[in-house]
């Protein structure tokens, strides 16, 4: 008889997003000095009709894991974004060159547009603040030593070229229109998981250690989550849900008992 009642879990304590008021938004004086002492700080202009950050300046070690690469161009996902911005590693300007605030930058997650909501960044910060390497599923990190020709556009469909440079051309408008279609309610595959290494390359990242699904409310059925497992092509899922700021996860194994006479 089989039975999968066996579940692996670890949690952690991250800020409680669920209140807060306009003395959450800024930074504490302890986070200012820090903003002002740090010698590494980027900067990036905050593209609104993309829902990303474009990078203009970059500065330190944290760029060969973070952000995606197209055309030569480095851009930031909304957590990423904020997660920089937050540990004072990132500037992010708007339209008019004037740099936006944190409380500016919390409510575009707040909004639970571009595929993120307060949980998903939540999980992200954990889980970077560990020194793992995350990454948005079902964007690739660069076309660079791509070999094949396509990228997935939605969850419906993808976009293909007869070339990696014509894929790569068009793939950041594809990824811009993957990301408004996300529902952050939905069931899905969120994030890619590497485990710390110096030697990461965006060009050549390799599989993920696991992926990662967040649940909101109960947690899902045998069906739904054997449909997830059959999307990892092998690579280890694990489940995660945010509870009052708390971050934990859990995974599945199938285990047989014995059968009692």
């Amino acid at each position: 008889m089989d039975a999968e009642d066996e579940w692996e879990s670890s949690s952690g304590e991250v800020a409680d997003t669920d209140q807060f008021n306009d003395e959450d938004f800024y930074p504490t004086s302890a986070c200012l000095s820090k903003l002002q002492f740090r010698s590494d700080v980027s900067k990036a202009k905050w593209n609104v009709e993309m829902g990303m950050a474009e990078v203009i300046e970059k500065k330190g070690k944290m760029w060969i894991t973070t952000g995606i690469v197209r055309n030569g161009k480095t851009f930031c996902l909304i957590e990423e974004t904020l997660f920089l911005a937050e540990i004072g590693a990132l500037l992010v300007m708007d339209d008019n060159d004037e740099c936006l605030a944190l409380k500016d930058i919390y409510k575009k997650i707040a909004g639970e547009r571009n595929g993120c909501s307060w949980e998903l960044f939540e999980v992200y910060k954990h889980l970077k603040s560990l020194g793992y390497i995350v990454g948005r599923h079902g964007v690739p990190w660069s076309f660079k030593g791509v070999e094949n020709n396509s990228e997935p556009c939605s969850s419906q469909g993808t976009i293909k070229n007869n070339s990696v440079g014509g894929a790569e051309e068009n793939s950041i408008t594809c990824v811009v229109q993957m990301l408004s279609n996300l529902q952050v309610d939905e069931l899905r595959l969120n994030y890619d998981v590497y485990l710390p290494n110096s030697k990461f390359r965006k060009s050549s990242p390799g599989d993920p250690a696991f992926l990662l699904c967040l649940v909101r409310g109960s947690p899902p059925s045998n069906a739904k989550r054997e449909a997830l497992e059959r999307q990892c092509g092998g690579i280890p899922l694990k489940l995660c849900c945010v509870d009052h700021g708390r971050v934990s996860f859990f995974s599945f194994k199938r285990v047989e008992l014995p059968i009692l006479p």
